[in-house]
């Protein structure tokens, strides 16, 4: 397979016979935890909290690209309009709902459960939206080629950043295990 076809399946997680979308956004939730896990060890400053941000949207800036430019492609190999095993735009859309969260050093027990607590409700959040398509993510999705693949995921994975937030910084600090 070209490597335009695997930017499009996320090296393959789009063949993933059962639900491919949600195979397609873990990388993005896998590449936050270990940013956090990598540069949070002490201490995370606002350089870490913003390196961790640029990561992420550079990653979701790479497969927001390759829809657009080899969606058209995709959609001929796979034989029908944003294919399930275009899974790109699940990363991209995800990527964006990990977008400056309010992650916290691993100094002790409950910050791994904060940490893990936050990227589960982006995840969640965005998988759900992705899949209800709330407007005007379902009307998007009908622009040609790789517009629209990638168009719905990242207005469902702006709205899932906007879930996040409120729930990382208004929700979570309240609740009596953080």
């Amino acid at each position: 397979m070209n490597i335009r076809l695997q930017l499009l399946t996320v090296f393959g997680l789009g063949h993933m016979r059962i639900a491919s979308g949600t195979w397609g956004s873990m990388p993005a939730v896998g590449l936050a935890l270990g940013l956090v896990f990598v540069l949070g060890r002490d201490d995370l400053s606002t350089f870490e909290h913003v390196t961790i941000s640029v990561c992420v949207a550079l990653v979701g800036l790479l497969f927001s690209v390759a829809c657009v430019k080899f969606g058209k492609e995709g959609e001929q190999a796979f034989g029908r309009k944003d294919p399930g095993q275009i899974v790109a735009d699940e990363m991209a859309g995800q990527s964006v709902a990990l977008l400056a969260l309010p992650w916290r050093a691993l100094n002790d027990p409950q910050d791994w459960y904060w940490n893990l607590t936050l990227a589960a409700t982006a995840f969640l959040a965005f998988r759900i939206l992705d899949i209800i398509k709330p407007p005007p993510a379902y009307k998007i999705q009908k622009l040609k080629g790789g517009w629209g693949v990638l168009a719905d995921d990242l207005v469902a994975g702006f709205y899932a950043l906007i879930i996040v937030q409120i729930v990382g910084r208004l929700v979570m600090p309240g609740v009596g295990w953080f």
